[in-house]
């Protein structure tokens, strides 16, 4: 094999974390006109094109959309018209892809918020429900560009189950390949992911055999933000962006000490842009404090170790992590994924002003030395097995 061919022209990469930079029709275009100038739309406010939700304005779609923008947040493209087209329009995402030497790539929202409870703040749960039922709908749309390249992930309403479960059953009738859980559903009220409340809803999922999906920034990232202004909003956002992890190992611990795995074992996780390089060493303080406390006299049931539900069944993924990452897919090669975060501000698509470079170039770089079978394992399969990816 010649050396000058890229790791990704000689495996079918799947992406499995990026963002539809949502459309200005994606709501217009899908929701009962009885909500009137509430329905989601776009208005050009100071020269930027800006959402406004329930009559309010909320976010600039250009902020979401910052692959190849010479800048950082707060700074952002205009306009969709300056934005790379790949972010918010279905074709052009499919020949980006092409450019890239990527075969299929998971898809993940912005406007809802990244566990869809941005909604709930915006309007009462009908409205909330109608919002999220048409952006499930919009992803069916924009998926059928190349229904095997472009894999929809299913937004629910976790503040009401029965409700989730009916859409669960609805969308992943549509072809979506995974469901999108609230990492913190404490943060809306809710209870906690180790409640058994949830398990109507792990259940049902585990019927249609897609996994659940947990993205950073799953809770009330707002109010992340705005705790930590006071230092500067950039010093603030590197802070917040590198300590959501922490939120996501939150998760993993919340789903193996609560039991959720122990009681629901085919049933497959997916801890989303957070990285992997931290795992192995929380799993092994997961372990020797789970011996430590006597766990197993608590819970005679529990018959795994915390690395070993984890090795069963939770996934992780890396996308520009370099001391740490070889470690973590050498020990854990069946649970790890590759991702590029497209189009979003930390993205393996770099503006000149980010340290970021090329998937192609940093896969080349940082995992040149693995093996074969664990580069298969982390660029393909894994992810293919999760997502009904076919051969």
């Amino acid at each position: 094999m010649s050396s000058t061919v890229s790791l990704f022209e000689r495996f079918g990469v799947i992406d499995v974390d990026t963002h539809i930079t949502e459309p200005p029709g994606t709501w217009t275009d899908r929701m009962s006109s009885k909500w009137g100038d509430a329905i989601p739309h776009i208005e050009r406010i100071n020269e930027f094109d800006v959402w406004v939700v329930n009559g309010q304005p909320y976010a600039k779609p250009g902020n979401t959309a910052m692959a190849g923008f010479d800048g950082t947040l707060p700074d952002g493209p205009k306009t969709y018209a300056d934005m790379h087209p790949a972010a918010w329009n279905p074709e052009a995402r499919v020949r980006f892809m092409d450019e890239q030497h990527i075969r299929a790539q998971v898809l993940y929202p912005n406007l809802g918020g990244f566990g869809a409870g941005a909604w709930l703040d915006k309007g009462e749960p009908e409205y909330a429900l109608d919002c999220l039922r048409a952006y499930n709908d919009f992803q069916t749309d924009f998926a059928s560009v190349a229904p095997e390249r472009l894999l929809p992930i299913t937004s629910i309403p976790f503040w009401d189950v029965d409700a989730s479960i009916a859409e669960i059953e609805r969308c992943v009738g549509n072809d979506h390949r995974g469901i999108n859980f609230c990492n913190q559903p404490e943060a809306y009220g809710q209870p906690p992911l180790w409640d058994r409340h949830w398990d109507p809803l792990w259940a049902a999922t585990r019927d249609t055999g897609v996994p659940v999906n947990f993205h950073i920034g799953g809770g009330r990232i707002g109010e992340l933000i705005a705790k930590g202004l006071d230092m500067g909003f950039r010093a603030n956002f590197s802070r917040m962006s590198s300590m959501l992890f922490v939120d996501n190992l939150k998760c993993i611990t919340d789903l193996i000490h609560g039991g959720v795995c122990h009681r629901f074992p085919e049933l497959m996780f997916v801890s989303v842009e957070s990285g992997v390089g931290m795992i192995p060493g929380a799993l092994e303080a997961f372990d020797w404090q789970w011996r430590n406390g006597g766990v197993a006299g608590e819970h005679p049931e529990y018959d795994l170790l915390p690395s070993e539900y984890f090795r069963r069944q939770i996934h992780g993924c890396f996308w520009y992590e370099r001391d740490a990452v070889l470690p973590a897919l050498l020990a854990y090669p069946d649970n790890m994924m590759f991702e590029t975060d497209f189009p979003h501000p930390t993205c393996q698509h770099p503006g000149p002003a980010t340290p970021a470079v090329a998937p192609e170039t940093y896969a080349n770089a940082a995992l040149a030395s693995l093996p074969d079978d664990v580069l298969e394992k982390v660029l393909v399969s894994n992810a293919a097995r999760l997502y009904r990816v076919a051969a």
